[in-house]
């Protein structure tokens, strides 16, 4: 029996001894966890959007020249990287036939105008076609008359069947001198030029080549004005309401990772764009030019386009507030380092910052909370 009360004792003596640090360890629990100290801090900040995109021609800056003609091509002046100025010679078509074709109608318009001076010469020498020739519906006989000379004349008989003939070999004319413009059209045809300025960027047909000129005109090269890009950026659905034109962007590419580039925005297309059932809506950045030469198109881009700003705000981390139904709530330390709870009213978020309006003064430090 005295054995049994001994082991109880010994049991109640270690029970005794472990149960402070039990207690200790449930109790450092309870505190809660550890939280990161910010203090809030009075600066300027920006309402912004985050969104990426890309660079791009703007409407106009990159043509593909094609040929309206069918035939080889007989000469190719262009190469990738070249840079044309709008109005030069960058392909000639075989045009031997068309040179031809235009000799020939030149020859017709010579003959036609022949024929008009014969049917014109063949009757009275005063009838022009300016007068319509004087006549219509009346027929005039052979008669005798007198010249300025005193001569004696005899003049021919002259009706509407000779008007029709003079007015039909002038129409001959017309009709050959119109040809003839259409020639020289077609031939034009054969010479291929730069609608504008800028750098060859592809080459599609090689000198030497026959093409095909059908609905779809043969591609012979694509130019691209340089000096002409823009930035297609897109905004998720959610931001696109905030997005207004003439509000300031900047953007980086990867190749200048370290340089900022400028613009405003200039537009933004009313029709969204779903891809894996991610609504964007595609913002047109107008860039300044100052800055262009560096960018190419398709070089990806980072894009902050900014609403407003706030100079001299309280500001502290996002991660700082919590919601409580309506409620935003932080932690506050106090001055004997323990943190308590605090109802705030806020305004602007700018990144992982946010503006604080009321509840806080400058210099208190919050509490992030630890995960």
């Amino acid at each position: 029996m005295k054995r049994i009360i001994l082991i109880i004792g010994v049991i109640f003596i270690l029970s005794g001894s472990a149960f402070p640090g039990v207690l200790s360890f449930f109790g450092k629990a309870n505190k809660g966890a550890a939280f990161e100290e910010v203090a809030v801090t009075k600066r300027d900040i920006n309402a912004s959007i985050l969104a990426t995109g890309s660079v791009k021609p703007i409407i106009g800056a990159e043509v593909k020249v094609g040929a309206r003609i069918s035939g080889k091509v007989e000469h190719l002046y262009a190469n990738i990287g070249d840079r044309v100025e709008k109005d030069q010679v960058i392909a000639e078509i075989e045009k031997k036939d068309l040179e031809a074709q235009v000799a020939q109608v030149e020859a017709n318009l010579k003959a036609a105008d022949a024929g008009v001076g014969v049917s014109k010469s063949t009757f009275w020498p005063v009838l022009s076609a300016e007068t319509d020739y004087g006549f219509k519906d009346t027929t005039y006989f052979p008669q005798t008359g007198e010249n300025f000379a005193g001569l004696k004349v005899t003049m021919p008989l002259f009706n509407r069947q000779n008007s029709y003939t003079i007015k039909q070999t002038s129409a001959v004319k017309e009709a050959v001198k119109a040809a003839l413009e259409l020639s020289k059209v077609q031939l034009s045809y054969a010479t291929i030029k730069a609608p504008i300025s800028g750098v060859i960027a592809s080459v599609t047909t090689q000198e030497g080549e026959t093409v095909a000129a059908g609905l779809n005109a043969p591609t012979f090269v694509t130019i691209i004005d340089l000096s002409r890009l823009q930035v297609d950026a897109f905004v998720d659905e959610t931001d696109i309401g905030r997005v207004k034109v003439g509000q300031t962007a900047l953007f980086t590419v990867d190749t200048y990772p370290d340089k900022e580039f400028t613009g405003r925005v200039k537009a933004i297309y009313p029709k969204a764009i779903i891809q894996d059932n991610v609504v964007n809506f595609d913002v047109v950045i107008e860039i300044d030019n100052s800055q262009s030469e560096l960018l190419r198109p398709d070089m990806t881009t980072s894009v902050t386009i900014y609403q407003e700003e706030r100079k001299g705000v309280l500001v502290i981390p996002r991660a700082a507030v919590m919601k409580e139904g309506n409620s935003k709530i932080v932690q506050i330390k106090q001055k004997s380092g323990n943190f308590e709870r605090r109802s705030i009213k806020t305004g602007m978020t700018s990144g992982s910052d946010i503006e604080v309006i009321s509840g806080l003064k400058e210099g208190e430090i919050v509490g992030i909370k630890q995960e």
